[in-house]
């Protein structure tokens, strides 16, 4: 009988062939193989599937995915047979070839439910270290003190059941809403070190339309106020005068 793997990594593509490579690489390098790659592609018409198709090892490809990012990460999710459940994308990679086991180790050694560590960013070339990551507290989650970058989340799949998958009706934010709704019912494990590089260029969803993804975060979020109202109140303070410096830019 096949054992289920320790991790589940999905992989959302879309026209990915320019950037996917360091992706697959980063996955073929880790110490740690007990793992499947999912790859969710929303109809490529580069190489992108040409890449996949190629690429060895434990992995399951879903095709012609559409309807956007929530839905084509919720496939992953419901295709994943492993313990654990992380999304890293077409534009991000791991830092380390020590990650997945680094992750397996800290989980097993905190016995918690899911994890997030330090992302560090690629932008024109250079590499940005990551901030310094402050003690974990949902207060400091709920007010924007603390930070969880999407690639670096690990989540035991039986979770979603639990907690529910991401909000397809989102389309900047349905990662702090899930991280909300996770950190509610159970406190997360952190490691203090980098675990993946994102990305960070014209293309980015996250970079495309700041002003349009910081009004819906403030939507997410005041779905969520109701647990710690004040730190909703000091997340208030902190849109508005990041929204200022933003559309100031414009």
């Amino acid at each position: 009988m096949h054992n289920a793997p320790k991790f589940s990594i999905v992989t959302c593509t879309w026209n990915s062939a320019a950037t996917l490579a360091d992706t697959l690489a980063s996955i073929r390098a880790q110490s740690c193989q007990d793992l499947e790659h999912i790859f969710v592609d929303a109809g490529s018409t580069d190489a992108t599937l040409a890449m996949l198709d190629a690429y060895p090892g434990n992995k399951l490809l879903l095709r012609d995915v559409t309807g956007g990012i929530s839905r084509a990460m919720n496939r992953g999710i419901e295709a994943a047979s492993g313990e654990f459940v992380a999304h890293l994308h077409s534009d991000d990679y791991y830092a380390g070839a020590d990650v997945l086991a680094g992750v397996a180790a800290a989980l097993a050694a905190s016995r918690r439910d899911w994890l997030f560590g330090a992302v560090d960013v690629l932008k024109d070339g250079a590499l940005i270290g990551a901030h310094p990551q402050r003690p974990f507290s949902y207060f400091a989650l709920a007010s924007g003190s603390a930070f969880i970058g999407h690639p670096a989340v690990f989540v035991r799949r039986a979770l979603f059941a639990e907690v529910g998958m991401f909000d397809e009706r989102l389309k900047y934010a349905m990662d702090i809403d899930l991280w909300l709704r996770l950190a509610a019912a159970h406190a997360p494990a952190t490691l203090a070190r980098p675990l993946a590089v994102f990305r960070d260029h014209a293309g980015s969803v996250s970079s495309a339309n700041r002003i349009k993804a910081r009004e819906e975060e403030l939507r997410v979020r005041r779905r969520h106020a109701i647990k710690a109202p004040l730190a909703f109140g000091i997340y208030c303070l902190r849109y508005l005068k990041r929204m200022r410096e933003l559309r100031r830019r414009v």
